[in-house]
Order: C-alpha cells, then sequence, then structure tokens
C-alpha cells in the first residue's frame, strides 16, 4: 500500500514453486511435471498438474516464485518486475483464462519514463505515464521504458443481460527492489525488497481465484482480472488501464483489489479474517454482513487505507471500489523482511475462501450502490 494523490526471454526459465510441505523426496518428480507442462504450453486440462494440491500449497508456490530473490523485488521498470509479469501471464494461460492485453496476449503495454530530479536530500527517482507528460517526444531514449505491462486477462459472463457488465479483480505485483541492506535477524544484511505480503500475496490470491472461477460455474457478469504494475509509484498501472479498459467504464459496475492478505490480523478478528476498506460507503458492507462474511470493516479507518490502494482510481471515477486486506501493521512493510517465510499460508487460504465468495457476489449478485455520502473526501483526488 501507498499514499498517492492522483490527477486526472524469461517466461521459459520460470516454474511453480512447488510447496515446501510435500518434502525433499517429491521435489523432483513436482519439478518435472510442472516443467514438462510449461514447456509443452498446452491448456487442455488447466490446472491439472497441481489439482491434489490444497489452496494453501498453491498459494505457497506461487507466492515462493513470486517473492523469490530472483525477481530481484519487482521494481517498476527492472528485469525482475519483466520476469514475474511474464511469469503471471504463463499462469493464466495455464489454467485457461483468456488473454484481453494488447494484441491478443495477456499483456497490456505501460509506457511510461524514469525520470531523475535533483532535490533537497540528492537524486529522486520517479516514473511518469506518457499519458501524462506533455513533452514526452522531447525526452531522452534512454529514459523510455517500454517493457513495462499490466497483465490482464477475462472471463466472459454468461448471462446475455449482465454480461456487459464488468467487474475488476486487481492487484498490484510491483514492489520496491533492490535497495539500502539492512541486518536480518540472523545480522546478515538483505538487500532485496522481496514483498511477500506486499504486494506478492495479493497477486498470488488473484490467480488463485481466476484458477477457480474458470473451472466453476461462469459468472454472469463479466470479470476482468488486471495485475497491474506502477502501484509503489503512483498506482501507474491501474491509471493506465483506466485510460485503456478492457470493457467500458460506463460498464464497469465494481472494482475489487486484493493487497496484503498474508498474515493474521488481531484487530480483524484474527485467523481467517480480512476487512474491506470504504466498507460503510457502498452497499457491498450490507451484504457482506448478510452473508455472514469472514470479511469485516476496515478496523483502522484513521490510517486511509480505503485512499492508498489502487481502488481509489476507480472510486474517484464514480465506480464502487474497495480494498480487501489483512494487513495488522507489521513492522515488516517496505522492508526487506518482507519474506514468504513470514506467511501463514493457512490464513492466507481461509482469505482466499472468502474473497471467491465476494467476487461471486459480485459477479452473481445485486449492483453494488454508492451510499449517501459515500464518495466523501475523493473531491480531492481529482
Amino acid at each position: 500500500m501507498t499514499r498517492v494523490s492522483i490527477p486526472f526471454p524469461y517466461s521459459n526459465q520460470i516454474t511453480l514453486a512447488p510447496p515446501s510441505t510435500w518434502g525433499l523426496k517429491l521435489l523432483p518428480l513436482a519439478a518435472c511435471l510442472l516443467l514438462s507442462v510449461i514447456a509443452c504450453g498446452g491448456n487442455d486440462a488447466p490446472g491439472l498438474e497441481d489439482a491434489h494440491w490444497t489452496r494453501a500449497q498453491r498459494l505457497e508456490s506461487l507466492l515462493t516464485t513470486l517473492a523469490a530473490d530472483s525477481m530481484e523485488g519487482r521494481r517498476t521498470g527492472t528485469a525482475g518486475a519483466h520476469r514475474a509479469a511474464e511469469f503471471l501471464a504463463a499462469e493464466l494461460e495455464r489454467y485457461g483464462i483468456e488473454p484481453a492485453g494488447d494484441n491478443g496476449t495477456y499483456v497490456q503495454t505501460v509506457p511510461m519514463a524514469r525520470i531523475t530530479e535533483d532535490n533537497a536530500s540528492g537524486p529522486r527517482e520517479r516514473f511518469t505515464l506518457e499519458i501524462d507528460y506533455e513533452s514526452w517526444e522531447a525526452l531522452p531514449a534512454e529514459s523510455i521504458i517500454t517493457t513495462e505491462s499490466n497483465i490482464i486477462g477475462i472471463i466472459r459472463g454468461s448471462d446475455p443481460e449482465l454480461a456487459n457488465q464488468a467487474i475488476v479483480l486487481g492487484a498490484h505485483y510491483d514492489h520496491l527492489g533492490i535497495g539500502s541492506p539492512i541486518l536480518d535477524s540472523e545480522d546478515v544484511p538483505d538487500s532485496i525488497y522481496n514483498g511477500a505480503d506486499d504486494n506478492g500475496s495479493g497477486t498470488a490470491a488473484v490467480l488463485e481465484i481466476a484458477r477457480e472461477l474458470i473451472q466453476g460455474r461462469a459468472p454472469l457478469r463479466t470479470i476482468v482480472f488486471l495485475l497491474s504494475t506502477g502501484e509503489e509509484f503512483g498506482l501507474l498501472g491501474t491509471r493506465y488501464y483506466i485510460a485503456n479498459p478492457v470493457i467500458p467504464l460506463h460498464q464497469t459496475v465494481a472494482d475489487l483489489q486484493i493487497e496484503m492478505i498474508g498474515r493474521v490480523d488481531d484487530a480483524a478478528g484474527g485467523f481467517g479474517k480480512s476487512w474491506l476498506t470504504g466498507y460503510e460507503r457502498t452497499t457491498l458492507g450490507d451484504q457482506l454482513a448478510a452473508s455472514k462474511s469472514h470479511i469485516v470493516p476496515d478496523p483502522r479507518p484513521d490510517e486511509d487505507f480505503f485512499f492508498r490502494s489502487d481502488n481509489v482510481a476507480f472510486a474517484v471515477l464514480g465506480i464502487p471500489a474497495h480494498t480487501m486486506s489483512s494487513f495488522g501493521l507489521h513492522p515488516d512493510h517496505h522492508q526487506p523482511s518482507d519474506e514468504v517465510d513470514l506467511i501463514d499460508f493457512e490464513h492466507m487460504s481461509a482469505v482466499v475462501d472468502a474473497a471467491v465468495g465476494l467476487v461471486r457476489l459480485l459477479a452473481n449478485g445485486a449492483i453494488t450502490d454508492w451510499k449517501e455520502g459515500g464518495r466523501e473526501g475523493l473531491q480531492d483526488y481529482w
């Protein structure tokens, strides 16, 4: 999560990391199975090779891959972020999700530039989107980034009257990259900000939800899976998607972001519980309460989390939008210590169970509406 003000060849080397709970004797067999499936590129049986894993094991496998040191912290504009994007696209293809990016692919290229500015504390790097920068053509060629992308898939709605309405289910996959080394718990310097919880956990959750929904009963409304780049630098990928949507924004009836669900938050009720930003702002909170969901109101409204994730870019446009999380303000946020070994995968699995129910509610239930006063504060983000 971040605070923002909104103006208006690697893939063949990456495979799912086998769950650690399998034991060493099973690792070679699992690796061979996974390598053969991805190398063949087949989708005849989406998810077949990991069908016997539990949800917690699948999430562990995905997150161990996304937060590996080889991803170099997934910083926007780096080779590590590009590797992560290719892995995400390969997973959506493996599940049989329809591509919804550029030219029939899962990739929506997000043109941006890296600009270095001097300030009182020294040089500062920032990113700007092509759609925001009036003097784009005057920028030095070396500052232009053409490899950064959103990864997008889609499940078409099955109801003839509702299929033209879309739900966007999103998570940002970027993090902070490589930075100043900090001593870990064993006094070893660690400079890779792996971002296991932020936001590898939300990214893995969106993949797992896509995997389940494509194999189950088709949703009534269309679901767009948006794995976005550049959240840490100002919601860049989401803002680019909004300027170039897969489904027109006037047909987009809700947005749900998933961010930082890898650890238990006692303030939300503990194991398996998560919270929703803006719970009281729309009718979605009432629907969740009526369904006895394990998703509860944000227990820390003073933190303004509603305004600190990609959902706010949709909300300012009038689209009901929320972020689902179980972030309990742990001290590893934006630190190299945000590692996979601190993730509670059984808790994360239970949160994803609830998220699947929430997505089905959005896709099949009554349209979510703003309550009176629900858009309070959003005018400051125009």
